[in-house]
């Protein structure tokens, strides 16, 4: 066969990041189109895409060849670095590159950049080869500067460092100094024996794909296209040219384009995929590994066994089915090759557990290993509720295992850190992810980089529905609005084609939420490290998929929040005399009060079982043991509560359905759910006792299942029916099941999972239940930077007759706190802009020197590095002062001069006067203001708590606004006539629909909220009244929400209190007695004050009851004197007679 006669060396795909458009697939299928059998692939600093290119390439027949385009220092001016393209020869020159860029991004990164230091290439440069690195190589800058001799040195330089395994490369794709550089190069080469090689740089596959690709660069840089100012080192050649369009090109230079292939020939790395390396576990001298696992899995089923059956008798009983199912297990992960594995998750979660860090009792199918649970890595016994190992390991389907563990928030961290001291830290790192251009961040960026008006992309992107993972492609499809308005606008018409060129688009590399790599030995020995600038964290260059693939083996660290929450809980409870040595592991599961709390759907706060949903299925269910809560977690999603198998599952357990078996043999495995097939491992365990499948076979079955082959499915029917039929079942009855089997299976939940997070369902339900304060308390602290949750749980308490203690200079802490069985006292870190360093000191501060005495002692006191103007101002709104003095409005207009006195004092440094008194800088009286009226004092404690604490804004109003409003919204009703209703706006959200624009607002009454939706033509006619905090009378129609499950209005009609008024107004009655009489122009002054208020339609009648000791009468005033009651005239009214003399009759 004949060589080929050149090979592309050069191409930057998406992974550069900073540029590049080609996206790998199709690169090689460009490749493989035009006959290419090798293609080299060189990313900018990176190896990002290395494992996918590998796999690409060779499943298309075409020979990978690895390389990367790199930064090198420039130490005589590290704002000019050049570039240099490395190429991978063998697995040494593979491990070379990956130390060298892993040291670029570790120790040398400038300006963004991670540079090679020349100097580190001394150590050696075996399995390399280097090409001069094309008009950004220091060779071709030094010609380029005119400086023919510096040239030859850097080429002579390079010659040393890589000896025979350099070339200088000659481009030609459109720049201007091209022949000049060519030249200079050909030259050097001569004089210097060094061969040349033709590359062409390519950043993007089609030549009309220029355009979008510089607008991929104008987004990773931050420049707009249009700028003239803007470098433009691209030209729109660097497409992905043919062989002919190469050979055309330097058909002057045949050596150079024959080198392309001899360099492809000399790249020969083959990457290993697929076998699992795991760090060595460290043993007792003299152990195996497969012997210390087992030690170590039968002390630790000693332990449990203790633990799970004190009775020495009963323990006896159950211990050969335990002894049993574990010599399975150690059997399976000894052939299996894992023992390892499971050692070292068994060693650093119990460095957690005894060192503070909370754990979950387990995740996912792991759980159902018993091995797990005698090694302390689960915390569920397995045998007591069927979970099956071979839904987690299965010997018929050689795969590695993988624990998610879950720990603390706060600590994981720590136990991150253990894992490195114990490994090495050169051992283990997080792993790279890489997020994409998704279609409304792709307009945005592209709209940006076009210079178009913020507003109107903005207005344009909202077009797009609010769907996770939605394409451009369906958004044009589900809107229509979105073609047309391309096709009108000018501006748009350019936006959404290159918006869709760079959709999808790898756009930044970020860190894996908890995967952590343990290398054995090095971790550059795999693959090199990324770090991005200003952080600490070192990630893998490849992501999760491709670190598996070469064999690193990722331990998934977890943080959940729950955990957190139930650690303080404890030390709350502990703090109780009685008990001191509480743990939650010693709950028995038979709590009756737990079971209350989920049957009466009381579980805010309790882990999985906040939402509506959940809550309505908790009370229709009305479980009363643990396999209902478990079946709780599993039934709660969309599949099965669509399907109609929660409402079977709810008749049964409720007696009016009779549960249905379908064979006596399987009654055992049915029976927790009532006959109906929840969960993975019961389609398993069918398969093993009515058709005779192993359950390695069964598992195999679940997965079949689960992806719907048909040709699979009618194999597996096969088998499951020839089975059956082998154990005397009847062919009908058989052929149900599988139909059930396979109905349920898309529906069917992971067991092992729901059962473990039952656990922790159950725990949190348990302090809810017993401990309310202390469990509501360390809640609200978790999510104390969200305040819409701070009020969902605040409310929550006082539903449960809780009582919130304000927030107190004085008294709180930073987190909120228990302080009687009935009891919490609000945490001055849940209060908006103050900032836990600032608590921190005056938590501090007071700790070591007593309670603050005011405003002024507080700023004195307290160091100023921490304690600013926006601190003191939130805490004064939120009314922690309170108790010191309730004048809000006061100590507010005093911030400044506390602030000031306080710097005075500090300024005077504690010196004393001639008679021994403080120099304390000036006096401490608060400055004299008007109070604030209850609703600007409610508004203000909202700006600082995020929600109305102290009182609420509507209460001042329900008196009048029940006259014509006269539900309130805690028992609004779905009915089919349009109601009254009435509330303070909470917050409001717009959606654009076909219809146009739609606001959903939340109104709250202090009994209750209520979503109320607003179309598009309301909203435009009301929209001046929709304002955050205003008080609004809302007639529409009150509808089922089957989405909250509550109740949800449609909007008729919208007033403000004055517009309601006014409708639903009899008249405005004003009594003058005799001494209104005495003042002269009264009639005058009355039509003053009317004037600004009369309306020519729909206004309220005026009428004045006059009288006099002798006389009496009631003037109408005439239709012209119609008014608009708005409070401002109201007020002016009452200001002008007396307030009792203004009355709105209804």
């Amino acid at each position: 066969m004949t060589d080929p006669r050149f090979i592309h060396l050069r191409l930057h795909t998406e992974y550069s990041i900073a540029d590049g458009l080609v996206r790998v697939g199709e690169a090689v299928k460009r490749a493989q189109s035009i006959g290419m059998p090798a293609l080299g692939l060189s990313d900018l600093s990176n190896t990002f895409g290395w494992v996918k290119f590998y796999r690409a390439a060779r499943g298309a027949g075409i020979k990978p060849v690895f390389g990367c385009d790199v930064w090198m220092t420039n130490a005589a001016d590290r704002n000019r670095p050049s570039r240099l393209l490395l190429l991978v020869q063998h697995r040494e020159g593979y491990r070379r590159l990956c130390e060298l860029l892993t040291r670029a991004y570790q120790d040398n990164i400038h300006r963004g950049r991670a540079e090679i230091d020349p100097a580190w290439l001394a150590d050696g440069t075996d399995g390399l080869l280097a090409l001069s690195g094309g008009d950004a190589g220091n060779v071709a800058q030094a010609l380029l500067d005119d400086k023919p001799d510096a040239a030859r040195a850097a080429a002579e330089a390079w010659a040393t460092l890589f000896p025979g395994r350099y070339y200088l490369e000659l481009q030609r794709f459109g720049q201007p100094h091209g022949e000049h550089l060519i030249d200079g190069l050909l030259d050097i080469g001569a004089a210097l024996n060094l061969p040349a090689v033709a590359t062409h740089p390519i950043q993007f596959v089609a030549p009309d794909d220029f355009k979008a690709h510089e607008a991929r660069v104008c987004i990773a840089e931050g420049m707009m296209l249009g700028d003239p100012r803007r470098p433009r080192p691209f030209t729109a050649e660097q497409y992905f040219k043919s062989t002919d369009e190469m050979t055309a090109l330097f058909a002057d230079l045949p050596q150079a384009l024959a080198n392309s292939v001899e360099i492809a020939k000399r790249c020969n790395l083959t990457l290993e995929l697929g076998k699992s390396r795991l760090p060595d576990f460290p043993t007792p001298e003299g152990m195996s590994l497969d012997d210390y696992m087992r030690q170590r899995s039968f002390e630790g089923l000693a332990e449990r066994m203790a633990h799970l059956y004190p009775d020495e008798t009963k323990r006896a009983a159950k211990l050969p089915e335990y002894t049993e199912r574990l010599e399975f297990e150690l059997g399976t992960i000894i052939q299996m090759g894992f023992p390892g594995y499971f050692l070292i998750v068994a060693d650093f979660i119990n460095w957690a557990k005894n060192n503070g860090v909370p754990v979950g009792p387990g995740r996912g199918s792991g759980a159902g290993s018993l091995v797990a649970y005698s090694l302390r890595i689960t915390d569920l016994d397995p045998l007591a509720y069927d979970l099956l190992f071979e839904r987690f390991l299965n010997p018929e389907r050689v795969s590695m295992p993988d624990f998610d563990i879950d720990f603390c928030q706060d600590g994981r961290d720590r136990v991150i850190q253990y894992v490195k001291d114990k490994y090495g830290h050169a051992a283990v790192s997080q792993i790279a992810t890489f997020g994409t251009m998704a279609a409304k961040a792709v307009l945005r960026d592209v709209g940006r980089v076009l210079d178009l008006p913020y507003l109107f992309v903005d207005k344009f992107v909202k077009l797009v529905p609010n769907e996770l993972g939605i394409t451009l492609a369906e958004a044009r499809e589900k809107e229509p609005q979105i073609d047309e308005r391309a096709k009108n606008e000018e501006e748009l018409a350019e936006l959404l084609p290159l918006a869709e060129k760079l959709e999808g688009i790898t756009r930044n590399v970020g860190m894996h939420a908890g995967g952590v790599l343990i290398a054995p030995g090095r971790l550059t020995d795999f693959c090199p490290l990324y770090r991005a600038e200003g952080s600490d964290a070192a990630v893998s260059q490849f992501d999760k998929d491709d670190v598996e693939a070469i064999g690193l083996v990722k331990f998934d660290f977890l943080g959940l929040r729950t955990l957190t929450i139930l650690a303080e809980a404890v030390r709350f409870v502990q703090r109780h005399a009685d008990r001191a040595d509480f743990r939650l592991e010693d709950l028995p599961l038979d709590d009756p009060a737990v079971y209350k709390l989920f049957a009466d759907g009381n579980t805010t706060a309790v882990f999985q079982s906040e939402s509506r949903s959940a809550k309505d299925l908790e009370k229709k269910l009305k479980g009363d043991c643990f396999e209902d809560i478990i079946a709780l977690m599993a039934l709660n999603r969309p599949g099965p509560l669509g399907s109609g198998m929660v409402d079977d599952f709810i008749a049964r357990k409720q007696g009016r359905q009779k549960p249905e078996y379908f064979h006596p043999d399987l009654e055992p495995v049915l029976k927790s759910t009532y006959g109906i097939i929840v969960y993975q491992e019961q389609v398993m365990l069918v398969a093993q006792i009515l058709a005779g499948y192993s359950l390695g076979a069964a598992d195999m079955l679940r997965r079949a299942m689960g992806k719907k082959k048909p040709e699979e499915m009618a194999k597996q029917r096969e088998i499951f029916l020839a089975g059956a039929a082998r154990r005397g079942a009847d062919t009908k009855v058989a052929e149900r099941l599988f139909d059930l089997m396979e109905k349920f299976a898309e529906y069917g939940f992971n067991k092992s999972h729901s059962a473990a997070y039952a656990l922790i369902a159950y725990h949190t339900a348990w302090l809810k239940a017993y401990y309310p304060a202390e469990f509501m308390a360390a809640t609200m602290s978790s999510e104390m930077s969200d305040t819409d949750k701070v009020r969902i749980f605040y409310e929550d308490c006082r539903a449960n007759g809780l009582t919130m203690l304000p927030p107190d200079i004085n008294r709180s802490g930073y987190r909120f706190e228990p302080v009687s069985q009935t009891e919490i006292r609000y945490g001055l870190g849940a209060i908006k802009g103050s900032g836990e360093a600032a608590i921190g000191a005056i938590v501090a501060e007071r700790g070591a020197n007593g309670p603050y005495k005011g405003l002024f002692d507080l700023a004195r006191r307290v160091d100023k590095r921490y304690l600013n103007r926006r601190t003191l101002e939130a805490l004064v709104k939120a009314g922690a002062f309170d108790a010191l003095n309730e004048h809000r409005a006061s100590l507010m207009a005093s911030v400044g001069a506390a602030l000031e006195t306080a710097d005075r004092a500090a300024r005077c440094g504690g010196q004393v006067g001639l008679f021994g008194e403080a120099l304390e800088g000036g006096g401490e009286d608060l400055i004299d203001v008007p109070a604030w009226p209850e609703q600007e004092k409610l508004l203000q404690e909202k700006s600082a708590l995020g929600y109305f604490f102290s009182g609420h804004p509507f209460t001042s109003y329900l008196a009048e606004v029940s006259s014509f409003a006269k539900r309130q919204l805690d028992s609004l009703e779905p009915s089919r006539d349009p109601v009254m209703l009435a509330g303070i706006v909470v917050s409001l959200r717009t959606q654009m629909t076909r219809r146009g624009k739609m606001l959903i607002l939340l109104l709250d009454d202090a009994t209750a909220q209520v979503e109320v939706v607003i179309f598009n033509e309301l909203y435009e006619q009301s929209r001046h009244l929709l304002k955050d905090d205003a008080l609004l009378v809302i007639e529409g129609k009150v509808n089922r929400d089957d989405y909250s499950g509550g109740v949800r209005v449609t909007a008729e009609r919208i007033d403000d209190l004055a517009g309601a008024r006014t409708r639903f107004a009899q008249g405005l009655q004003l009594a003058c007695n005799g001494q209104c009489h005495g003042q002269s122009h009264s009639g005058r002054k009355l039509a003053e004050l009317l004037a600004p208020y009369k309306v020519q339609e729909g206004g309220c009648p005026v009428w004045v009851d006059y009288h006099t000791p002798s006389a009496r009468c009631r003037v109408r005033l005439g239709e012209d004197w119609r008014v608009r009651l708005d409070d401002r005239l109201i007020e002016s009214l009452a200001g002008w007679l007396k307030p009792e003399a203004v009355n709105v009759i209804y």
